[in-house]
């Protein structure tokens, strides 16, 4: 035998690298709360410490793989005695001789032909690993490196795959077949073969109670047991496909494919699952919103005609339920959508037959909506009857109305959208939307669909025009543009949207109108090249920004995660954060391998250094005020001054100013929030391009920043316009031309993309403190005259305190001569809106 052990012992491989050995273990992505968001890698494995595997399993194993593996070294002999005494009586090579030791052996280093050499190989090479490994080291990686059916590796992987459980959950009798499947997992799998899985079942069960670890009556209970194994993915608790996809990328770009994902890595996103489940229903019910106004585009496929006459002489008869079944198990879904099949229809119901073999009955109140699309600026007449809309054998979408709490007939949408939630101060993504359904589409909009931004823009060219001597009380003249171009030979004529000029206007209340003809101004009195250079401040690539006026209306195309990174510069204090997904990653053992360090916006106060103890030396007091870890801080790219005043005027586009009765009033472009949010934190700014093809929202409130994008993925088509729908407007009477599917008249981005961002923040921030910025130093307030901006000594309505760099506030007084009275004059107060 040591003959036999030298003259083989150069082809044996060493085990030492079972020492530090890692097994393949798939990467899972965890929301910041740990909720499971996705898992990438081919096999499936739970690694487990032997201490966190139930007893009972592991007595299973032992009774009946290797009842004597604490006694041997590695090698049994009793084992190889009766494999011996096998082969003399039958002639045939069995499995009796393979000690625990020898099987991991094999799995490790050998194939399993039953060949003598290599039978030889693997009880030296066990010899070896005895001497490397203990005993429980050794059974600890035997059970989670053994493969055992559907893609599982270790009894961690088995018990999800098969039972959906944690390892400590199950059942003896689930125990118990996981251990039979040892021997042949292919073949003795509950799934691929039930009647073989219960007779290994009950085999195992046998050696246990002939070994005593088990009783008589635990060994009937358990093997008469009905365990219902069914394969069982990974247990997605947070369905979020854009955010999974986009840490994906990372971790590949980080470590390569392969690494990434056998790796074994838990990574843990920067977003809670709460925030992204409010802005994935936002997203999607915005969404439908939209889609319903505009009318019912009708049912995927008709089936069978509905025809009584021929179907009384039994031709194109209606399917029957199985036909139904078999048909539908083919169709996709896309939640909220599911595919049904119309079996009937009443005067204003009808009843669909859906994929799990119900029936459910669609009431007026889910159906009414779908008058029929005609084209996007035009409707089809209101349906009076539900054969108005669809008939029997109709292949149509369905779903769940969480806010009505009714099914009802629906579509997929034909536009598309994007969300992006910041936290300002890190810049760490808080939620992520990049389209309808991940697995209709995975272009991720939010981070990939360069889009024009509309006066989502203006903004950062007030922000520019403040850097340049203009100030919140400057009077900018709202009139008509008309501009010769020799380049073109046209005239470019920017209109105000709707076309309303309102003559002098202070640039606060021209930026809460979203006032075109200001913007261009403001852009020739600073000049291309200086709000070129100033916006590139905010991360914005200078390539992206044409350099022509039609740059300050918004013809620039960004992605929604550049802008909303744009304004959380303003958000946080006038400080550039760099947008990240990832919070930490962990080994599968869960020690953190990487944090997150982002550089972080600076308080508004920095903290003073700490008050010294006069009564310690002071080599004690070195010891004891040794200073914390200074934080990464970002850079700052504009003043707080600076940053301050623009969220000023952008708090205005929200709640306006004025007084109604005194003739003051006005209404910023988005006053909805104003209308549905009981906060006075809130600043923000809507957005459209022309004909209305791109809409937007961004603002800011408590400890978020979002951007909210609707839109066609066919650039060339118009979110168009919607005529009235009384059944909407009876359905939502309250929400009527505020927000939802009820609203009339040209789509922009107040009606198409801000009800997003009121739906996701209003639940956001609920509990969450105002968080509006402190004034910082450099910043006075005098009282102005509303209308000439200069200072007054009236402290009725029509004056206002204004805030101002110091330095630039007014110096003289509006005198009686300019003074006018807006309550003697007869104007009316307009709502405005955007478009370039």
């Amino acid at each position: 035998m040591t003959a036999l052990y030298f003259y083989i012992k150069p082809e044996l491989p060493s085990v030492a690298i079972l020492k530090d050995v890692r097994l393949q273990t798939p990467m899972k992505i965890y929301s910041q709360d740990g909720q499971l968001i996705s898992q990438y890698g081919v096999k499936r494995r739970i690694p487990l410490e032997l201490k966190d595997i139930p007893e009972g399993l592991k007595q299973a194993i032992l009774a009946t793989e290797d009842s004597r593996f604490y006694e041997h070294p590695g090698v049994d002999p009793i084992g190889v005695m009766r494999a011996f005494v096998n082969l003399v009586l039958t002639g045939e090579k069995g499995q009796g001789a393979s000690t625990i030791t020898m099987q991991l052996a094999r799995n490790f280093f050998l194939t399993r032909d039953k060949a003598w050499m290599r039978k030889i190989k693997e009880a030296f090479i066990s010899w070896h690993i005895e001497q490397l490994l203990s005993k429980d080291e050794i059974l600890e990686l035997y059970l989670n490196k053994i493969e055992l059916g559907h893609r599982s590796f270790g009894v961690g992987a088995a018990a999800q795959v098969y039972f959906g459980k944690d390892i400590r959950d199950l059942s003896l009798a689930q125990l118990a077949t996981i251990a039979g499947l040892f021997q042949a997992p292919s073949v003795l799998n509950p799934i691929s073969n039930p009647s073989r899985s219960r007779e290994r079942r009950r085999v195992v069960l046998a050696r246990m109670l002939d070994e005593g670890y088990i009783n008589r009556a635990e060994f009937e209970q358990a093997a008469n047991e009905d365990i219902q194994a069914k394969k069982h993915g990974a247990e997605i608790e947070l369905d979020a496909p854009y955010l999974a996809d986009m840490i994906y990328s990372e971790m590949v770009a980080r470590y390569g494919k392969e690494e990434a994902e056998t790796g074994g890595y838990q990574v843990y996103a920067t977003v809670p699952s709460n925030l992204q489940r409010l802005a994935q229903q936002a997203t999607i019910r915005n969404l439908h919103d939209y889609d319903e106004r505009h009318g019912y585009r009708g049912p995927q496929q008709q089936l069978w005609q509905h025809d009584t006459q021929d179907q009384e002489q039994g031709q194109n008869p209606a399917w029957t339920e199985a036909q139904m079944l078999e048909f539908l198990a083919t169709q996709p879904s896309f939640k909220p959508l599911q595919p049904a099949i119309v079996t009937a229809t009443e005067e204003q119901q009808i009843r669909v037959f859906n994929q799990q073999g119900q029936y459910l009955d669609i009431s007026w109140d889910g159906l009414a909506w779908a008058r029929p699309f005609v084209s996007d600026t035009s409707q089809g007449d209101e349906p009076k009857t539900a054969a108005d809309i669809v008939k029997p054998g109709a292949l149509v979408w369905i779903r769940f109305n969480q806010e009505t709490a009714i099914w009802q007939l629906s579509q997929f949408p034909d536009a598309s959208g994007a969300f992006v939630a910041l936290d300002p101060i890190t810049g760490a993504v808080r939620a992520i939307v990049g389209g309808y359904s991940f697995y209709q589409s995975q272009f991720n909009r939010a981070t990939q669909a360069k889009r024009q931004v509309g006066s989502n823009i203006k903004p950062f060219v007030y922000s520019a025009a403040l850097d340049n001597g203009f100030t919140l009380a400057s009077i900018m003249n709202d009139a008509p543009i008309n501009q010769w171009d020799r380049k073109s030979g046209v005239v470019w004529r920017p209109k105000n949207s709707p076309e309303v000029y309102d003559g002098p206007i202070r640039m606060r209340v021209a930026l809460g109108k979203s006032k075109n003809v200001v913007s261009v101004r403001l852009l020739r009195g600073v000049g291309i090249d200086n709000v070129i250079q100033h916006m590139a401040k905010f991360g914005f690539n200078p390539n992206d920004l044409p350099r022509d006026e039609s740059l300050s209306l918004g013809s620039a195309s960004l992605t929604p995660m550049e802008v909303v990174t744009g304004f959380s510069v303003f958000a946080n204090g006038g400080f550039l954060v760099t947008p990240h997904v990832i919070e930490r990653i962990d080994d599968e053992f869960g020690e953190t391998l990487w944090q997150a360090a982002p550089v972080v916006a600076p308080p508004a106060i920095l903290p003073s250094a700490p008050v010294q103890d006069a009564s310690v030396t002071a080599a004690e007091q070195t010891e004891q005020l040794e200073p914390p870890p200074q934080p990464n801080y970002a850079p700052a790219v504009i003043s707080r001054q600076n940053a301050f005043l623009t969220r000023e005027m952008m708090s205005t586009a929200i709640s306006g100013g004025g007084n109604w009765s005194k003739k003051t009033y006005w209404q910023g472009t988005g006053w909805r929030a104003n209308n549905l949010m009981s906060r006075d934190d809130l600043a923000g700014k809507t957005g459209t391009t022309n004909d209305s093809k791109d809409t937007w929202f961004s603002g800011m409130g408590g400890n978020l920043v979002a951007t909210a994008w609707v839109g066609f993925d066919d650039m060339s088509r118009s979110l168009g316009r919607t005529s009235r729908n009384q059944y909407l407007i009876n359905l939502n009477p309250q929400k009527f031309n505020w927000m939802g599917n009820a609203m009339v008249g040209g789509e922009d981005g107040a009606r198409v993309a801000q009800p997003a961002w009121i739906r996701f923040m209003r639940e956001a921030l609920e509990g969450v403190p105002e968080n509006y910025p402190p004034v910082p130093e450099g910043i006075v307030t005098v009282r102005i005259d509303r209308t000439s901006g200069k200072l007054t000594q009236r402290t009725d309505h029509t004056s206002r305190f204004e805030y101002f760099i110091k330095g630039t506030e007014p110096t003289q007084y509006v005198d009686d001569e300019e003074f006018i009275d807006p309550f003697e004059q007869d104007t009316p107060v307009q709502e405005s809106e955007d478009i370039f």
